[in-house]
């Protein structure tokens, strides 16, 4: 077959593809899903240049670009920066709606992590809110395994 027959003739393969997997996240996202799996405990990374902690984790300062490796426990308690409601279904979402999607700046940490919060109407919801963690029972080393935020 010339070049040119190969860009012309498109390969179709009809049928079901199953590829099964789990997704690698690395040393650093491992690490951080796995405190919260095994030991109900969040951490964060320390910048060394601007003293800022990260959470979730990244080894890479996006402030300074420098390599960071001091890892920092923070709260499971903090504070709501924004959030939303959302109110329609899609297959992606893990929950049912309505919930409510918000951005919690954890006591300890300089960025906000995302994640549920639910125990609170959300006409009462306000910015400034203060929410605690609540981890599931059997947690698998997930994102999901911090089930949502509740008021304090």
């Amino acid at each position: 077959m010339t070049e040119q027959s190969l860009q012309e003739e498109p390969l179709v393969v009809r049928g079901k593809l199953e590829i099964p997997y789990k997704q690698f996240v690395g040393s650093v996202a491992s690490k951080f899903l796995i405190e919260i799996r095994d030991n109900k405990k969040i951490f964060g990374m320390r910048c060394p240049e601007c003293n800022r902690v990260y959470v979730p984790s990244r080894s890479i300062c996006p402030k300074c670009m420098c390599r960071m490796d001091e890892w920092v426990e923070v709260s499971d308690r903090g504070t709501v920066l924004t959030y939303t409601v959302v109110n329609y279904k899609e297959p992606t979402h893990p929950v049912e709606p309505p919930f409510v999607y918000g951005i919690i700046q954890l006591d300890g940490a300089d960025t906000g992590i995302v994640h549920f919060i639910a125990g609170v109407d959300p006409e009462e919801l306000k910015v400034g809110l203060r929410v605690q963690a609540v981890f599931k029972a059997e947690r698998q080393g997930s994102m999901l395994d911090i089930k949502h935020f509740k008021p304090l």
